[in-house]
């Protein structure tokens, strides 16, 4: 998770980018986004709404297309996607690693799928089968075949010139890998042994032996704790009979510890970590909507337990019984608000740049959630009750209350920032103060006005 001046960054690059797309300074644009990072890309394309994303990927140079997405989420990648020919996703998809084009293959249409395979030599479409033949969430999905792979039997100094021959060496290298003639892994060289030793010991002389190498179908959340737990940079991967298939970095790994814990938050609220931020109203208030449904039954379940207590309520007992469900409705919907944000305040998505936008999808949304549920609830109050006045009541005082609930779900997160709180902590508690307050008052506001 990026820190506080790495946010701040961002964000004033977020305005830039915002101010030239204002401004229609597409050669700005080209070479401000191209100067970027493949991850900056991403981050920034996920960060701008749909009419601008189009046109920055557009502009964004084939070369880096490939990388760009295998770094965004799983939502935008798909859209991204459908704005490519099918001759500007193979060349993409021709530049990537097996490991990464594994990442994406799923999303790719089945024709540039074809032409991709066909397009790879013997042992980069065997690498590719190794990756896909093992779920994404294992080791196996999760590792990369990039390896350097030495024999026990040879000296430092052949290994110091076989290097040298080389050229270069994988990223997040810390050691090489011993394994013997069939791949089976023994143990690992550590570059810094291999610098400082003797360059005329042998290989297995030097090696760490007591090293204990990842199983292909370790859940990855799994791999991730043994990364933690040992200060690990890099681990190889084997296969059930301890043959070498690759090896897992900490780039990947802190992915893993990323998502996971995105997952976390979003499933509180019932969303998706990989829910594209801007994706459209209806979209997002279809997914949403299901879990405000959720939440509906649960309230009105709540609500026919007060009710069995009617015979000692007099003219109010309708209001008594129907509050919780205003209140309950406007908490539920201004939760998945205020996740959403916080979650992409948190990863440097959302700031002072593009806030305005988000207050006013949020707006969009509550207003069509509020309508729809609003009509459901009223049917439901007006047969139960037998007062079609009941019904129209609390249907105006749902929709006001999730009107307001997106707008304090959007906008409390900053403020809480603004006062220097953590928004993560103090929000929810304002939002159910204010929700609350909303909702009861709008509820018995309006039965007052309209009943007495």
């Amino acid at each position: 998770m990026p820190d506080i001046s790495e946010q701040e960054q961002f964000q004033t690059r977020l305005q830039s980018f915002t101010d030239a797309l204002e401004g229609g300074r597409l050669v700005n644009i080209r070479r401000m986004v191209n100067e970027l990072h493949a991850a900056e890309i991403a981050h920034l394309l996920e960060s701008l709404p749909h009419s601008e994303r189009e046109l920055v990927w557009e502009l964004v140079d084939p070369d880096k297309g490939g990388d760009v997405l295998t770094y965004v989420n799983d939502d935008v990648r798909a859209k991204l996607i459908r704005q490519m020919d099918n001759d500007e996703l193979v060349a993409a998809a021709e530049g990537l690693e097996a490991d990464d084009l594994a990442d994406i293959l799923q999303d790719l249409p089945d024709m540039v799928i074809h032409e991709v395979l066909q397009s790879m030599d013997t042992q980069d479409r065997t690498r590719l089968e190794a990756v896909l033949s093992y779920p994404e969430d294992t080791a196996g999905g999760l590792m990369n075949l990039d390896t350097i792979t030495v024999r026990p039997n040879v000296t430092l100094d052949v290994v110091l010139r076989y290097l040298r021959l080389r050229g270069e060496i994988p990223d997040a290298t810390d050691a090489l890998i011993v394994v013997n003639r069939d791949d089976s892994f023994l143990g690992l060289l550590s570059l810094a042994d291999l610098l400082t030793k003797d360059p005329r010991l042998s290989v297995e002389q030097v090696m760490e032996e007591n090293i204990e190498a990842i199983p292909a179908d370790m859940p990855d959340s799994d791999v991730a704790g043994m990364f933690e737990h040992r200060d690990l940079i890099s681990a190889p991967v084997v296969n059930e009979d301890g043959k070498l298939l690759g090896r897992i970095t900490i780039d990947d790994v802190v992915d893993v510890i990323r998502d996971e814990a995105e997952h976390s938050i979003m499933s509180m609220a019932g969303l998706d970590e990989e829910d594209d931020i801007f994706a459209p109203v209806v979209v997002s208030s279809r997914r949403r909507g299901i879990w405000l449904g959720v939440n509906l039954i649960t309230a009105f379940i709540a609500s026919a337990v007060i009710g069995l207590f009617d015979a000692t309520i007099e003219q109010v007992v309708a209001l008594a019984v129907l509050m919780p469900i205003v209140a309950s409705m406007g908490g539920i919907a201004g939760s998945q608000t205020l996740t959403l944000v916080i979650r992409g305040m948190a990863l440097g998505h959302i700031g002072p740049a593009n806030a305005k936008r988000i207050l006013r999808k949020e707006l969009a949304v509550g207003m069509l959630n509020g309508m729809l549920w609003a009509v459901v609830v009223a049917v439901i109050a007006a047969f139960w009750f037998n007062n079609y006045l009941i019904g129209l009541i609390i249907a105006a005082a749902m929709l006001i209350n999730l009107v307001v609930a997106a707008l304090a779900g959007a906008t409390i997160p900053l403020l809480m920032r603004r006062l220097g709180a953590d928004p993560a902590l103090s929000s929810s508690v304002v939002l159910t103060t204010v929700t609350d307050v909303v909702g009861f008052f709008a509820f018995l506001g309006l039965a007052t006005i309209v009943l007495l």
